[in-house]
């Protein structure tokens, strides 16, 4: 019997829902919210942002990939780098930082679910965070299976609702080209500066992909599934992040939408559509990030917990009904709330991207490490350059992101 069946997660997601479950966690707030802001960044060269963005990001995915099959675990870039590099240590202090990571990220997509919400209700802020904590505490409780089965809901509702927003900007997509090749044609270190910090807000927006890697111990056949759906649903973000900001690039109103609190509600609204029900469903595919950092801190701290990593082992145990971790899961709950509360989280938000970068370049230095000892079968076999470059794009992105902190930037 293995370690999962011992302590009672049980394998219930398939390909498709893993997918969606992805997909709905990469999307998240990058595609309604900071979407204007990378578009007010990069401006006409925001398509060329998120394509190199997408395959930067799109490196690291793999390497993700060939790893959650190799090792399937709750953990994962806590195993990876002790199955790697063989040392507790090290492990443990990835999974404390991904776990922090996790919370800190939460909680700023709470908070920014209740300001968008409050964009267009009225509703106290303390009411609507409270209110979301606890649905998002039912939701991931009540069990893998019914977590991934909200988010497929929640992922093909906000799908649609991209469909009717690229509907509704159709002539915009259609004349984004040529804008684009206007703006290549008139390029110059201001339009540089901009496409770099477009294109860095962009890759945060992608970055949902290691999320997938916790829920190892819950997918079926998970060295086929988990790869395949990390890369259906890069695919499928890619896409869309594309033609996103093609549809808003591409029409003579960016300067109204970009200064938007909800900018695709606004976008479709300057095209005669109605914003409300826009609105709301973009509501739902943003709670679906929030929801995703929740069940990823918390398998985090059942891995360290089990492992001995540094947590106490109560947090390693699995409710026998539920099969979910419903202690690690509390308190995981319990911070979220008290941070979107009580704590002013702007200046968190670039720390945790800074950290998540940390990690990802030792996840890619993980892959490099295991393929000089072994390449097994039944597996993904990434070719080693994927890593490689995956370490090295990383690592400039940390460079980046400290530069932008030296300038004033400060990141996403």
């Amino acid at each position: 019997m293995s370690a999962s069946e011992k302590e009672g997660l049980q394998r219930t997601i398939g390909l498709s829902g893993l997918a969606f479950y992805g997909a709905g966690t990469i999307l998240g707030a990058g595609i309604f919210v900071v979407v204007g802001e990378a578009v007010a960044e990069a401006g006409a060269l925001s398509p060329l942002a998120y394509a190199f963005a997408g395959l930067v990001a799109m490196t690291t995915a793999l390497s993700f990939a060939e790893l959650g099959a190799r090792i399937p675990t709750a953990g994962g870039p806590i195993d990876y780098t002790e199955k790697a590099f063989g040392r507790s240590d090290l492990a443990g202090l990835t999974g404390w930082i991904l776990t922090i990571a996790n919370i800190v990220s939460g909680a700023t997509i709470t908070t920014g679910f209740v300001s968008y919400l409050g964009s267009f209700t009225d509703v106290p802020s303390w009411i609507g965070t409270t209110g979301l904590v606890l649905t998002l505490g039912v939701i991931s409780i009540a069990g893998m299976k019914q977590s991934t089965l909200f988010m497929t809901i929640t992922t093909i509702v906000g799908v649609l609702t991209l469909l009717v927003i690229l509907w509704a900007r159709r002539e915009a997509v259609m004349a984004s080209p040529s804008v684009v090749v206007s703006a290549v044609g008139n390029f110059d270190g201001a339009a540089l500066a901009g496409l770099y910090a477009g294109a860095f807000l962009a890759f945060y927006s992608f970055i949902g992909f290691g999320d997938m890697a916790q829920t190892a111990e819950e997918t079926k056949n998970v060295a086929q599934t988990l790869p395949r759906a990390i890369v259906i649903a890069m695919i499928v973000v890619f896409a869309f992040y594309l033609l996103i900001s093609a549809a808003l690039v591409g029409g003579d109103d960016i300067d109204q939408i970009v200064g938007s609190q909800a900018p695709l509600v606004k976008a479709a609204q300057l095209q005669g559509y109605p914003g409300l029900p826009i609105a709301i469903a973009s509501l739902f595919v943003i709670v679906n990030g929030a929801l995703t950092q929740v069940i990823t801190a918390a398998r985090l701290l059942l891995d360290l917990g089990r492992d001995e990593r540094g947590a106490p082992a109560f947090l390693g145990k699995v409710n026998s009904s539920t099969n979910t971790p419903i202690i690690a899961t509390l308190v995981v709950l319990a911070v979220v709330l008290l941070l979107a509360l009580f704590v002013p989280l702007k200046g968190l938000a670039s720390a945790t991207s800074l950290a998540v970068l940390i990690v990802f370049v030792g996840v890619n230095a993980s892959l490099v490490k295991l393929k000089q000892r072994s390449q097994p079968e039944g597996v993904p076999d990434v070719p080693v350059i994927i890593p490689r470059l995956g370490t090295f794009l990383s690592g400039l992105a940390i460079v980046g992101q400290c530069v932008l902190w030296v300038l004033g930037g400060g990141g996403s």
